[in-house]
């Protein structure tokens, strides 16, 4: 089967899950970096649509000015993009209304991970996407790897990269569809070396730091893993077509992390425990933040209990469940908690921080925990996150 075929046969299963249901469909092209076709290829799909009687329309897609992408522009109709006076400049963003108003079967939105200009109807793209979604209106988009919530922490320790604009692993668990736009290293680094990518003046810079090829290969692994685990998920939802997995079949495991009001630790846990979920397709998974007496409002600064509730707001957008309690004594709490939710799996932070005489003379919870969990009749495992 040829490229020209592949691309008919998803341009019709995507019509047949446009046409089955009056919400709409959210389809994702998931990409390892910038410049491997996902703008591209949303538009071939809006064209393959359109030949199929399709009502289709241009939402926001962003070219960069790349000639092959332009001319894929050609004969799409567009709702024109909202236009926003923000300090001193006229900026355009997507016309959430105006499509809402026009009401086409599907739109091609692109740059889900894109924060919009203040005062707009939604503070983020996804969020755009999502109420299109909710209104029956089905979608196509795009996003890269390293803008994923819950991989935050590994693509900054593989690329140095701080990346602010990220989009909640839900948004993906809740596609329909979700494809990867693959391209080797080497074919990646030739587009960017030929300007296909960036202006000229930017490639230098941008080849010896994002764009280095062991960063790009790691990226690579990551879109790849992430689209199998999503497609794995959706045959254990809905069985893509086949039998759904029985519920007694599939895992049972209940995950339990446990936090403090330190952020960065609190941040990590929760994102390495909402992958583990994933990768264990986990019955479910909770953050448990146990209130002790050191932790009291009146003991921590507002910026820690700002971080708090950021950590907390996080759990929910990764799709994990918040548990808040008040105890004297962290440790016996969890515990309690854990017997009470069937809990399997504990994670919780250790440092590397403290010196060994600094251990041994002042244990951490974690440390106590282990111990505690040790000598308990919980049937119940300690993932150790280091931080």
């Amino acid at each position: 089967m040829n490229d020209d075929q592949q691309r008919d046969q998803s341009a019709e299963r995507f019509l047949r899950l446009v046409q089955q249901r009056r919400r709409g469909r959210l389809k994702v092209y998931l990409g390892l970096a910038a410049g491997v076709g996902k703008t591209y290829r949303l538009l071939q799909e809006a064209h393959e649509l359109r030949a199929h009687g399709v009502d289709v329309v241009l939402g926001y897609v962003e070219t960069h000015g790349r000639p092959g992408t332009v001319a894929q522009l050609r004969d799409l109709p567009t709702v024109p993009r909202k236009h926003i006076f923000y300090k001193g400049r006229m900026l355009e963003e997507l016309d959430v209304q105006g499509i809402l108003q026009r009401r086409p079967s599907v739109v091609v939105v692109d740059e889900l991970a894109h924060t919009n200009v203040p005062g707009s109807e939604n503070e983020k793209r996804w969020q755009d996407v999502e109420q299109l979604v909710r209104a029956g209106i089905s979608v196509l988009t795009a996003v890269n790897i390293q803008h994923l919530e819950s991989l935050h922490d590994q693509v900054l320790r593989i690329t140095g990269t701080d990346v602010t604009e990220r989009v909640p692993d839900q948004v993906l668990k809740l596609a329909d569809e979700v494809v990867n736009v693959d391209l080797t290293v080497g074919e990646l680094r030739a587009r960017l070396e030929e300007g296909k990518i960036y202006d000229a003046a930017k490639v230098p810079t941008a080849l010896q730091n994002f764009f280095q090829a062991e960063n790009l290969l790691q990226l690579r692994q990551l879109a790849v893993r992430e689209t199998a685990n999503l497609i794995s998920r959706q045959i254990e939802t809905d069985g893509g077509g086949a039998a759904p997995v029985a519920p007694e079949r599939r895992n049972q495991d209940r995950l339990l992390a446990c936090i403090n009001a330190n952020a960065p630790a609190a941040r990590e846990i929760i994102r390495k425990t909402s992958r583990l979920a994933d990768r264990l397709s986990a019955a479910s998974w909770a953050v448990l933040y146990v209130q002790t007496p050191r932790e009291s409002a009146d003991r921590i600064n507002l910026a820690t209990q700002r971080h708090l509730l950021n950590n907390l707001q996080l759990t929910t957008e990764l799709g994990g469940q918040i548990l808040r309690v008040k105890a004297t004594d962290a440790v016996p709490e969890i515990l309690r908690v854990a017997q009470e939710k069937g809990v399997t799996l504990l994670i919780c932070g250790v440092t590397s921080e403290k010196s060994w005489w600094q251990r041994l003379l002042r244990p951490g919870v974690t440390r106590r925990l282990i111990r505690a969990v040790a000598r308990s009749p919980l049937d119940v495992d300690v993932f150790l996150v280091s931080y």
